[in-house]
């Protein structure tokens, strides 16, 4: 498991967007930067500039993966057959700590992950604690029955702010349905993502 070394709220002010669309976020309150330097004017991104920000931007939403771990999905979405950008998100999307995070079973991807790590999850019957771990079309998911009655479990479950999308099916009974890999259109941003321009950075 990889530490994460800073706030994952700076990274919404580094930004200047609310990129998991919660109502703590404090981009809410000030749109600047964190730090002394935050309100300083900001100047023109070059092309590069614009590239590594909407790796960064992606990078962390999806819980600030490594970048040799991010690095490496990227490389094997270039492998795989049809456009790099959409096999990009779908990889990104069949990770077990995304799928919990989506199934509503965590109210943050951090959260989700530690959930995981935890062994609160059962894949096709089996515990796994490997956050990574790839989920296939098909596969269920199974909330552990302690992980059921955890308070960080059910204030999710109450959270308005996002809705369970098409591609993950929920059953309520504490199990849910990784019913295929979505496109990049599918999956609920709650702010513009740009994998073109991730594709276009790694590719230089």
């Amino acid at each position: 498991m990889s530490k994460r070394s800073s706030a994952k709220y700076k990274l919404d002010r580094r930004m200047g967007e609310n990129i998991w669309g919660r109502p703590k976020s404090p981009v809410n309150k000030r749109e600047y930067g964190p730090g002394q330097h935050g309100q300083r004017r900001k100047s023109k991104l070059s092309d590069f500039g614009i590239q590594l920000r909407a790796k960064q931007k992606l990078k962390g939403y999806y819980g600030d993966v490594t970048e040799k771990q991010f690095r490496k999905v990227y490389e094997e979405a270039v492998r795989m057959k049809g456009d790099t950008s959409q096999n990009l998100i779908g990889l990104l999307e069949q990770r077990l700590d995304m799928v919990v995070y989506r199934a509503k079973w965590a109210p943050t991807i951090f959260a989700a992950r530690q959930i995981v790590n935890h062994g609160h999850i059962e894949v096709n019957g089996e515990k796994c604690n490997i956050a990574s771990r790839r989920v296939k079309p098909g596969d269920v998911l199974s909330l552990r029955k302690k992980a059921q009655e955890m308070a960080l479990v059910l204030e999710a479950q109450g959270l308005s702010e996002r809705e369970v999308p098409e591609y993950v099916s929920v059953d309520g009974d504490g199990k849910a349905t990784y019913v295929r890999v979505p496109t990049l259109d599918e999956v609920p941003y709650a702010v513009r993502m740009e994998p073109n321009l991730v594709v276009e950075f790694y590719s230089r």
